[in-house]
């Protein structure tokens, strides 16, 4: 099964419906889905690709040098060809070089374009991130707005907006590290600009086989948080998604959350698909994340438990 591409540009049009149909699918069957003709500028997209290689280069030697990750992999290299045996794969640790970008957060002043061409791109896709978030509130049925006023407590705070800019370089043995270990992300919407020369980006779909995102020149990548799994009560659910490391290429992956903010109080906003009530619980986003960091590469049905039993603790008090 190939990970679903749709045309981003049909949903003003006499397309929409098929549109909708489609991006709920994507939403409720997979969880990963590649919009195309988003209306952000190829030009704009271009650069981007540019700055951030540019960027990389800059930082490679570094990476090479100073790596913990590196270092461990050359380590188990060496150790294989002394003993002789295979070595074990490294569970602990990821082939990936990576900077976030935050508003309020200093940004790489090289190269010189990075900062304003970055500052252009985020403004775009914070645009389309707050339009995807009206489609999904048309498609579970809820009024326009609430999972923003979810996400900031009514308008109290606002929502958390940040871009994780990755490079996985080219790995000697992609056999014993990952690119990016298995993992759901915690929050809420995520587009990600993944490189569409180099692949390496899989999905798992519910049976539990794992499906490339294939590479494809300016889409952008959909996928949902843990927030969006226990707003839409379990109908978007947060899909497992790991980076392979490959021995050729350079992987460049900007991806961008759109989540709650760390005090929004998030709950399930639709009623269950069964009769026995809400499927999740209602918490602080940011008691989520306090659980979420230690167990991220863990099962997420443990951290939706652990906020349970302390709703249940509060109550009891």
């Amino acid at each position: 099964m190939a990970i679903p591409v749709i045309d981003f540009s049909k949903l003003d049009g006499p397309g929409r419906a098929e549109t909708m149909a489609a991006i709920a699918a994507g939403f409720e069957h997979v969880g990963f889905f590649q919009l195309v003709n988003t209306g952000i500028p190829d030009e704009l997209l271009e650069r981007v690709k540019k700055v951030c290689s540019d960027c990389y280069k800059l930082r490679d030697e570094a990476f090479k040098d100073s790596n913990p990750t590196v270092k461990a992999l050359a380590e188990l290299i060496d150790k294989e060809s002394e003993d002789g045996l295979p070595a074990r794969k490294i569970v602990d640790m990821d082939w990936e070089d990576v900077f976030t970008l935050h508003d309020d957060l200093p940004w790489p002043s090289n190269p010189p374009a990075f900062k304003e061409t970055m500052m252009e791109y985020r403004k775009e896709l914070k645009k389309l991130a707050e339009k995807m978030l009206g489609v999904m509130e048309e498609l579970l049925g809820l009024e326009e707005g609430h999972i923003r006023k979810a996400f900031t407590n009514d308008g109290e705070f606002e929502p958390f907006y940040g871009t994780k800019v990755s490079h996985y370089p080219p790995c000697p043995r992609p056999d014993l590290v990952d690119g990016l270990r298995a993992h759901t992300d915690a929050g809420g919407l995520i587009l990600l600009f993944q490189d569409d020369r180099f692949g390496g980006l899989q999905a798992q779909l519910p049976d539990g086989t794992w499906v490339d995102v294939q590479p494809l020149e300016n889409a952008i990548v959909i996928n949902t948080g843990d927030q969006i799994e226990v707003l839409s009560n379990g109908r978007y659910k947060s899909a497992w998604h790991r980076i392979l490391a490959t021995r050729d290429g350079n992987r460049r992956s900007i991806a961008s959350f759109y989540n709650p903010a760390r005090l929004a109080t998030i709950a399930p906003a639709i009623p269950a698909a069964d009769a026995g009530g809400d499927n999740y619980p209602s918490f602080v986003f940011g008691d989520y994340m306090e659980v979420y960091v230690k167990q991220k590469f863990q099962a997420k049905a443990p951290r939706f438990a652990a906020m349970a039993a302390a709703a249940a603790t509060t109550t009891t008090k």
